[in-house]
């Protein structure tokens, strides 16, 4: 029997409407969730102009409706949170342990565009009576998601479904960033660039892993009072006309012995900061660009000297089912501040405001919840 489902469905030109999807009946592999909060990033607002309807929504979580005949981790109920990079465990990069950029399922470096052709079931979803993709594969801003069942992780915990939704990109990313791609070391120095959702989580993951020096830089005052919140033990106001954050950077090393940093986190998505953190690390010391630029930038090769190491990860190097119940774990025990990073959630039908606020950088996170 198939399930009505009302849906944030972008057109493909920019904007987006609500209306409702008809799911069907899972397949042997393929779990269908009842989603009870989605969070909103940047991504989010992007797809709308992929150029084709698709249903919004990458991070979520909810409680599993039907599971296919094949499906045996899972049964209706279920706590879950969905993950949008989901491993095939068998090609290249998977038995490598790279599972964030699997070479079959990855919507990012696979497929393109949010969707991987054959890795979700497409007409499993129709709006219109035409099939529709759903974003990365999964649709969280939608009242059920058909999904395969290797995108959910099971939460063995009680924590708000809005705080467990946001965990599937933003929180990943930035925590990730810190943990798993540059393996931050205890007692060490980092330096956060840009202190929005993403950055936010860098520096809690910075905290957790033990560094002795957190220094937040922003443009907005209010967000570096709140990444104190959050474990930054310093923090620098910058100036919009302090081209390449240079006058940063000295401040940066006077806080740092003049050396500079071990670790500079780029969380900000300006191309023209996509060198920033070079300019506020150590000699040998290691520079993360978290926010995913997408463009063509120039770098002063003057930057890397010397033995600096530049990384640009995805998604924090995730490996969901070893990292979600991870977070879960460090969210149980009081570790990882969730609840306070969301600043305001929304129903559905007021996603346009949702949208607003985030562009207009009202929102640490703002999340779409549902009855």
């Amino acid at each position: 029997m198939s399930i009505l489902s009302k849906s944030a469905i972008a057109t493909g030109d920019g904007k987006f409407i609500i209306d409702t999807v008809k799911i069907s009946e899972p397949q042997a592999d393929e779990i269908i969730v009842k989603i009870k909060a989605a969070g909103l990033c940047h991504t989010d607002h992007d797809s709308l102009t992929w150029g084709k309807p698709i249903v919004l929504g990458h991070e979520g979580a909810g409680i599993v409706e039907q599971v296919g005949s094949a499906v045996t981790d899972f049964k209706p109920n279920d706590r879950v949170i969905l993950n949008w990079a989901t491993p095939c465990m068998k090609c290249f990069q998977c038995q490598e342990g790279n599972q964030h950029i699997c070479e079959n399922n990855s919507p990012v470096t696979a497929g393109g565009n949010g969707y991987t052709p054959g890795h979700a079931h497409l007409e499993g979803t129709l709006w219109n009576d035409a099939p529709i993709e759903r974003s990365f594969n999964i649709g969280t801003i939608a009242e059920y998601a058909l999904v395969k069942a290797s995108a959910c992780v099971k939460m063995e915990s009680d924590m708000p479904f809005t705080s467990a939704s946001i965990i599937s990109c933003g929180v990943m990313t930035g925590y990730g960033s810190v943990v798993n791609s540059a393996k931050l070391q205890a007692g060490s120095s980092a330096v956060i660039l840009g202190t929005g959702g993403v950055g936010l989580n860098v520096i809690q993951g910075a905290k957790i892993s033990g560094a002795a020096k957190i220094i937040a830089i922003d443009i907005n005052q209010e967000r570096l009072e709140m990444a104190k919140k959050f474990g930054a033990t310093d923090i620098i106001l910058a100036d919009k006309n302090d081209v390449g954050l240079k006058n940063a950077a000295e401040t940066v090393k006077h806080l740092t012995n003049g050396r500079g940093a071990d670790y500079a986190f780029e969380c900000t998505a300006v191309p023209a900061l996509g060198a920033a953190p070079l300019a506020m690390i150590r000699n040998a010391g290691t520079a993360v660009q978290v926010s995913g630029i997408e463009e063509e930038i120039t770098i002063d090769m003057n930057l890397f000297e010397w033995d600096k190491i530049y990384i640009n990860p995805l998604y924090g190097k995730c490996r969901p089912q070893i990292d979600f119940p991870k977070l879960v774990s460090l969210y149980d025990k009081g570790d990882l501040m969730l609840d306070e990073m969301i600043t305001r959630t929304y129903p559905l039908e007021n996603l346009q405001q949702a949208f607003d606020d985030m562009l207009a950088g009202k929102n640490a996170k703002g999340v779409i919840v549902f009855d």
